[in-house]
């Protein structure tokens, strides 16, 4: 767990940048697996019990966390210190006062330089592990701009276009962006749940995650009120991807 790194701290808040490959919150299902809930509950005690754990308030029950993302997905993961900015940091995300950009990079030639994708997102009922788009699924709403257009050329297939995007998701629904990407026909890279399983195992050859990163945040500060911007890097194996691309 020594790859998660803090990008700023202060009394009130924990800005995390996650490594892909490490899950947010502890679950039943993560039994033998360090996730970022472990960590934070090994430092608080490092730091001398300052979050009693034992408490049944959801601040204490998720060690202060506000937010996930998702195993793969790196990037940045806010935490609240004390209840109070556990509370003000919820209320926000609630009323769409947090804004985030995430880079991703797509399958395929997305023709316009910008858009939006508002389709409902939801749980399918016959495979409980995906979302996708459903007609009583709840509100999604997902802004994009196009970065870049790059081509894959693989020996002995024929050469892809591939688009690098940044996507500002105005809700939070689980998998959203990846279902949104995959609804207008340009899925997320090396995205086994949703570009489809020989699409995945190709992209895998070259990106061992699905290339997903959640780059910036911007919020109002829980005590002082003023809105705090923080970005986290592309990390190398995202980056060396690109940079093959690019070659």
């Amino acid at each position: 767990m020594s790859e998660i790194k803090v990008i700023y701290e202060d009394d009130d808040i924990l800005i995390l940048d996650k490594p892909s490959g490490v899950i947010v919150n502890k679950a039943d299902t993560t039994k033998g697996e360090l996730t970022v809930q472990d960590w934070l509950e090994s430092r608080w005690k490092t730091e001398g019990d300052k979050q009693p754990m034992d408490d049944q308030t959801d601040f204490y029950k998720r060690a202060g966390i506000v937010h996930r993302i998702d195993k793969e997905t790196s990037g940045i993961l806010i935490v609240a210190k004390n209840e109070i900015s556990f509370l003000s940091l919820q209320a926000q995300f609630k009323d769409r006062k947090v804004e985030k950009a995430y880079i991703a990079l797509a399958h395929g030639r997305v023709e316009e330089k910008e858009g939006e994708i508002a389709v409902p997102v939801g749980r399918l009922p016959w495979n409980r592990k995906r979302f996708g788009v459903l007609a009583g699924g709840k509100e999604a709403l997902t802004n994009y701009r196009v970065i870049e257009t790059l081509k894959y050329e693989v020996l002995n297939k024929q050469a892809e276009e591939l688009t690098l995007l940044e996507l500002k998701p105005k809700t939070g629904r689980t998998h959203q962006i990846r279902v949104h990407l995959k609804y207008i026909n340009h899925p997320i890279f090396a995205d086994e749940l949703y570009a489809g399983r020989k699409t995945a195992r190709d992209d895998r050859k070259i990106l061992p995650r699905f290339f997903l990163h959640a780059q910036k945040i911007s919020f109002f500060h829980p005590r002082k009120g003023e809105r705090v911007d923080f970005e986290s890097p592309l990390p190398k194996e995202l980056q060396s991807v690109l940079d093959f691309l690019r070659r």
